[in-house]
């Protein structure tokens, strides 16, 4: 097993006991209900508010609750954004500050999807509503979409990359996937050097993935985990940023090497020292700080159709 004490910095063990005061490293014992309550309040604790050039407006896409931020000097493009939470938690606001953010360093309007979650809407409402605000912001806006999401929802934005092809054709310039569970093979790497990772550990990962397939085992539907797709030809331009103390970091490499076998553009990140939602970490560590600049410069080189120079 990994010796935690030894990878992580002070820092970061800083930013996991801030977590636990709020998320406890059990939470997946306690009620849905809780759950989110105990979430909520921890994202709001971690929250670093609004950058003053960037405004924000709630409106619909598809149907779908979505968020829109605009940057006072607005550059071309869109990050469509579905964010993490296992597919239980998590929401427009959980991850507000980190949508703010991201539009005002790269002056490109982001979308946050507010998809419906499990156990109330199961696989695959979720994907249902990612596609139909994806197919809605296609229409409402021109120029290249930078598929985003963390966790969760950079499993939804790459199985939204995946189900495209074909449908809407020419508008994705790129997917930056952050810590995404993509479906991996779970008794090999990282899922067992880390399966007790702070964080984020595999019994928390079969919980949420038991909630989400309703209980059902899913198999071969790239919809509900895009490294089940037989066909990894034809994707955008990919970049996957994981971080080291993670059952998922080996999910970014396999992602990697599936699309770059079938003669796409991809690269992986996997940060070294770093664990789980470590987003929120970006203002108490430096690890997560540098991390977040690789991600605005990967979403600014994706919205060129381009690799950034990681």
């Amino acid at each position: 097993m990994a010796d935690y004490r030894a990878l992580l910095d002070e820092e970061v063990w800083a930013f996991l006991d801030e977590t636990a005061r709020y998320y406890p490293p059990d939470a997946v014992d306690l009620t849905v209900a809780q759950q989110r309550v105990v979430y909520n309040k921890m994202c709001r604790a971690f929250d670093q508010g609004r950058p003053k050039n960037v405004t924000a407006q709630d409106t619909t896409f598809g149907g779908v609750s979505c968020r829109i931020y605009t940057a006072d000097d607005a550059s071309f493009g869109t990050v469509f954004f579905c964010h993490g939470g296992g597919f239980v938690v998590g929401g427009l606001d959980s991850h507000d500050s980190v949508c703010a953010e991201f539009c005002g360093t790269t002056g490109m309007r982001v979308i946050a999807v507010d998809y419906r979650m499990s156990p109330e809407h199961p696989h695959p409402e979720d994907f249902q509503d990612a596609w139909a605000a994806f197919e809605a912001v296609c229409e409402a806006y021109e120029g290249p979409v930078v598929l985003c999401g963390d966790s969760a929802g950079g499993n939804l934005v790459a199985a939204v990359a995946h189900y495209a092809r074909g449908r809407v054709d020419g508008r994705i310039s790129g997917q930056l996937l952050i810590y995404p569970g993509l479906g991996g093979d779970h008794s090999t790497g990282s899922y067992l050097t880390h399966s007790d990772a702070p964080g984020l550990s595999t019994r928390d990962m079969e919980f949420y993935m038991n909630i989400r397939s309703g209980g059902h085992g899913k198999t071969g539907d790239a919809t509900y985990a895009p490294l089940q797709d037989t066909d990894f030809s034809n994707l955008p331009p990919t970049v996957a940023i994981t971080a080291e103390c993670d059952p998922l970091s080996d999910d970014g490499g396999a992602y990697r090497d599936a699309l770059l076998a079938a003669g796409g553009q991809a690269i992986w990140v996997n940060e070294q020292g770093l664990v789980h939602a470590y987003l929120r970490a970006r203002a108490m560590s430096g690890k997560a700080r540098a991390s977040f600049g690789r991600m605005t410069d990967s979403l600014t080189a994706l919205s060129k159709g381009e690799l950034p120079d990681l």
